[in-house]
C-alpha cells in the first residue's frame, strides 16, 4: 500500500522544510546586508578621511600662510662681550614656506621640518635659511661670511668647524659684517679667526643653555 503524500507525518516534514529554506534565504539576505553595510561604512570612512586630510592640508598651509607673515619681531640687545641676544620671541613652527626673517642670518624663529646637517660641516655655497634655522635648534653654531672676509680667516674657521660637532658654515650676502657666528638666540660678530670671541662663542653656544632641543642629530637632514 502506498504512502499518502497528505499525511500529518508528511505535511509536517514539507513545513519544516519549507523554514529551512526560508531560513537559508534569510541568513544569505542578511549577508548581503552586511557586506553592503560594510562597503558603505569603508566607503566613508575614506571619504571622511580624504576630506579630514583636505581640512588639515588647507588648514596647515594656512598656519605656514601667517606663520610666513609673521617673520617673528624683536631686537637686538648688545652685551659687554659684543654679543647680540634676541629680546623678541623666536617662534618654532615648522613651516614649508619661506619665512622672512627680521635679522640676517636668523637666529631662530619659524623654520623647516628638515634641518641641515651641522655636524662640522663647511658648505661653499649659500644654505636656505629655514633649514639653518633647524640646526640652530639642535643647538648648532652657524659661520657666516661675506666676500668681504680674508681668505685666511674662511680657512681658519672652516677648519675650525670641521673639528667641532654642532656647527656649520656657509657665505651669507646679506649681513652687516665680513664675519658672523650665530646660535638660537645669539649673534657675534668677529674681526678675525683668532679674535678671541670666536673660541668663547663656541664654548658657550655649542649646544649651549640656548638650545631648545639639546642632543637633537646634526645629521640625516638636508646637505644643502
Amino acid at each position: 500500500m502506498g504512502t499518502d503524500q497528505h499525511s500529518p507525518a508528511s505535511a509536517r516534514a514539507a513545513r519544516m522544510e519549507e523554514m529551512r529554506r526560508a531560513e537559508r534565504a534569510r541568513a544569505r539576505r542578511n549577508r548581503v546586508l552586511v557586506i553592503a553595510a560594510s562597503v558603505v561604512a569603508v566607503a566613508g570612512l575614506v571619504v571622511g578621511g580624504v576630506a579630514l586630510v583636505h581640512s588639515q592640508s588647507d588648514s596647515d598651509s594656512g598656519k605656514d600662510t601667517a606663520a610666513d607673515a609673521k617673520g617673528g619681531s624683536g631686537h637686538f640687545t648688545t652685551g659687554a662681550d659684543g654679543v647680540r641676544t634676541w629680546s623678541g620671541k623666536l617662534s618654532r613652527t615648522h613651516v614649508s614656506t619661506k619665512v622672512t626673517y627680521p635679522m640676517h642670518p636668523p637666529v631662530g624663529g619659524n623654520h623647516n621640518p628638515v634641518w641641515l646637517d651641522c655636524n662640522g660641516d663647511v658648505y661653499k655655497e649659500p644654505v636656505r635659511d629655514e633649514n639653518a634655522v633647524h640646526a640652530l635648534e639642535h643647538g648648532a653654531v652657524w659661520v657666516t661670511y661675506t666676500d668681504k672676509a680674508e681668505k685666511a680667516d674662511v680657512d681658519a674657521l672652516a677648519a675650525k668647524v670641521k673639528r667641532t660637532p654642532y656647527s656649520l658654515m656657509s657665505p651669507y650676502k646679506d649681513q652687516d659684517a665680513p664675519l658672523i657666528l650665530s646660535a638660537w638666540g645669539h649673534q657675534v660678530s668677529v674681526k678675525s679667526a683668532s679674535d678671541p670671541e670666536v673660541d668663547k662663542f663656541f664654548a658657550a653656544y655649542v649646544q649651549g643653555k640656548q638650545t631648545p632641543e639639546p642632543g637633537a642629530s646634526c645629521t640625516g637632514g638636508v646637505m644643502k
